[in-house]
């Protein structure tokens, strides 16, 4: 009696590998998961896809931006130099490079949910840990194990484009700015209320919170198909395409889903391919240049607060001119933020979606590759426009427009690298290109918290020549992506 079923579920079985394997019958109609996306349309499925995955972005904006809130207090609680404060975000970046080539190598391998549940899980856990270091070593090291961890969040951006009808990525993706925004913010005004309060341990504590709840929700978003269909899963892929279909109250294309299965994915040469190779080495330069410029607008911000460095104010009163104390004495600059300067961090965050919708224009009439030619020049000049002496208000309306141009060159990129590369190395391109983009970002807290310090001109000066590099490079990329289907391999 009891065989009968095991025989039954045996041939089921045979019968689906006979089904995947073998060519379809002449004449029968097939489809691919290409055109099994663009034929469900977008619907309710997307919309729950945007809202979790898109979130990813708030765990993430508020981890990375914790530490330009934290700074000052670490400064003074360990009588930290500069270059010390520096170094703790070059840390985090180094654990986000550093894993971010590892991560997207496995995503590629084994899938991106997986990959993406596991980040988060990490980043939590180092997080949580951070707020009991019980000293500046402890503290920089389980900051860099952070970073590894958010490295992995760019699966969820992979996931959403994997997922999405080819004339709404041009849209969506973009409007997920709109979640990193929600987590700078929201950063930015715990720590206002949160630093002064019951410190910074505490802040650390709130901040990983977002993380541990995304990771409850993860469970309603399935594997990428195209993924499933590149490893040789096409039940699997069928499947959740005809989920998608079913909450969307659509059809599925007729007949059987086919697709050329690859069997090595995942490999770094593949990136070195004669096709692929020019792209990739500009779209590397581009990385690099815009994190450079983007973190270093955001360090800088704050520098300029908490040293109160705007053109034709008064020198900072950090400690009494009669104080003759060892700790007037000190070389460590201890000037925590006050409501103004908090207040004025909110008001250039909110730049960051200023440009939102002249970006995502741009991106769906101009191409990837003149909009983010055009927004990476204004960059440039607004780097320059910083030097200009002004007052209060124009320097807040200065780093407001920066903030805008920084956040519309992610928006481009993001979409471009992950438009540009084929299904079996979309992870591991964006992976590598995330780990290059670390090392802009590392190399920018040392510009704008230590160069600035010695040569203001300077440092901007450098911030420009980099962002007109990336202009240069954006426009002469040999592929352009609008209105392109994703590729499946190469």
């Amino acid at each position: 009696m009891a065989t009968a079923p095991k025989e039954a579920e045996n041939t089921i079985v045979l019968e689906e590998i006979h089904t995947e394997t073998q060519e379809p019958p002449k004449g029968q109609k097939t489809f691919t998961v290409e055109e099994a996306v663009e034929t469900i349309g977008f619907g309710k499925f997307h919309i729950a896809l945007f809202l979790i995955m898109g979130s990813t972005g708030v765990a993430e904006a508020m981890e990375i931006m914790l530490i330009a809130v934290v700074s000052p207090l670490i400064r003074c609680e360990w009588q930290l130099q500069d270059w010390q404060v520096a170094l703790v975000t070059t840390m985090v970046f180094f654990g986000y490079m550093v894993f971010s080539i590892v991560l997207g190598l496995l995503a590629d391998r084994y899938g991106r949910w997986k990959i993406l549940l596991l980040s988060f899980l990490w980043a939590a856990y180092f997080s949580l840990l951070t707020s009991f270091a019980p000293s500046y070593i402890w503290f920089v090291f389980l900051r860099a194990m952070v970073g590894g961890g958010v490295s992995g969040h760019a699966q969820g951006l992979i996931i959403k484009t994997e997922f999405l009808p080819t004339k709404y990525r041009g849209y969506m993706l973009p409007l997920s700015q709109v979640f990193w925004l929600t987590g700078s913010l929201l950063i930015i005004g715990l720590a206002s209320v949160v630093n002064p309060t019951i410190g910074w341990r505490w802040l650390i504590r709130i901040a990983s919170i977002p993380g541990i709840l995304l990771i409850l929700v993860f469970k309603f978003i399935p594997e990428s198909a195209r993924y499933n269909v590149s490893t040789g899963n096409v039940a699997a892929a069928v499947a959740t395409l005809q989920r998608i279909a079913k909450m969307n109250g659509a059809a599925m294309p007729e007949g059987v889903l086919r697709e050329p299965t690859k069997e090595r994915r995942g490999r770094f040469k593949d990136l070195m391919h004669p096709k692929y190779l020019r792209t990739t080495l500009q779209i590397w330069i581009i990385w690099l240049g815009i994190a450079f410029a983007y973190y270093g607008v955001i360090l800088a911000s704050a520098e300029l607060l908490e040293r109160d460095l705007v053109c034709g104010s008064a020198a900072p009163a950090v400690q009494d001119p009669g104080d003759d104390s060892e700790e007037s004495r000190s070389p460590c600059h201890c000037h925590l933020f006050g409501p103004a300067a908090y207040q004025t961090m909110i008001i250039s965050t909110v730049g960051e979606i200023a440009l939102n919708p002249l970006n995502i224009l741009g991106i769906n009439f101009l191409g990837r590759r003149l909009s983010l030619c055009i927004t990476m020049g204004c960059t440039a000049l607004f780097f320059l426009l910083l030097n200009i002496c002004t007052s209060s208000a124009g320097m807040i309306g200065f780093l407001f427009m920066l903030r805008a141009l920084v956040s519309a060159n992610f928006n481009t990129i993001y979409i471009y690298t992950a438009e540009v590369y084929p299904t079996t190395m979309r992870a591991l391109g964006m992976g590598t290109s995330g780990s290059l983009c670390r090392v802009g970002a590392m190399v920018a807290p040392f510009i704008s918290q230590v160069l600035m310090s010695a040569s203001f001109i300077g440092a901007l000066c450098l911030f420009s020549s980099v962002c007109i590099v990336c202009a240069i490079s954006a426009f002469t990329l040999p592929i352009e992506t609008k209105g392109r289907a994703l590729q499946v391999c190469i």
